[in-house]
C-alpha cells in the first residue's frame, strides 16, 4: 500500500506543480507570467497577474507538498482548491478532455481527497514526523474547504462577460 501511495503521490504532486510552473514561468511549456495573467484574463478572472501568481504558487507549492506526504490534508485542500477552479473553468465544455473538459481536473480533484482520507503512506514526511494517522476530521475538513473556498474565490474573481461578449455567445449558439 505503502508504495502505491508513493507513486500516486509523485505522479499527481508533479503534475499539479507543472501545472503551476507553466502558470508562471516559460518552464515545461509555459508561456511566462504574462501568458498566466493573459490566461486568467481570457477565462473572465480579475486580478490578472496577481490570480496567475497565486494559483501557480498554490499549484506548485500543493503539488510539492503532496510529492514529499507533508501536511498532506493541506496539501490535498490546496490542490483541490487550485483545481475546483480549474474545472470551473472549464465546464461548459463538458466532462470530456478531448472537448476541453473539466475531466483532467476532475481526476485531480477527487485523487487529492483520496490522499487527504488515506494519508501519505509510511514513505512520507509527515510518517517521519509522526503526525500520522491524521484525525478524520482533518481530512474531511479538507475536503470540504478546498472545493469550497475554490467556488468562493470564483464568486470573487470571476466578471461576468461584457454586454457585447454575452451577445456575441448568443448569436453563436443559435
Amino acid at each position: 500500500m505503502d508504495a502505491g501511495l508513493l507513486v500516486l503521490r509523485l505522479v499527481v504532486g508533479l503534475l499539479i506543480a507543472g501545472h503551476g510552473v507553466q502558470k508562471v514561468s516559460f518552464r515545461l511549456g509555459g508561456n511566462g507570467l504574462a501568458g498566466g495573467t493573459e490566461e486568467f484574463r481570457r477565462d473572465g478572472f480579475r486580478g490578472g497577474r496577481l490570480t496567475a501568481l497565486a494559483a501557480g504558487a498554490s499549484q506548485i507549492g500543493s503539488g510539492l507538498f503532496l510529492v514529499l506526504g507533508l501536511l498532506t490534508p493541506l496539501a490535498a485542500m490546496a490542490a483541490m482548491g487550485v483545481m475546483t477552479v480549474a474545472g470551473t473553468v472549464k465546464r461548459p465544455q463538458g466532462l470530456w478532455v478531448q472537448n476541453d473538459g473539466y475531466e483532467y481536473p476532475l481526476v485531480l480533484v477527487v485523487v487529492s481527497a483520496a490522499l487527504a482520507l488515506t494519508g501519505a503512506g509510511r514513505w512520507s514526511v509527515d510518517h517521519a514526523l509522526g503526525v500520522t494517522p491524521w484525525p478524520v476530521w482533518v481530512a474531511l475538513s479538507a475536503i470540504v474547504i478546498g472545493p469550497a473556498s475554490a467556488l468562493l474565490t470564483r464568486m470573487v474573481l470571476h466578471r461576468p462577460p461584457a454586454a457585447t461578449e454575452g451577445t456575441r455567445y448568443a448569436q453563436a449558439a443559435e
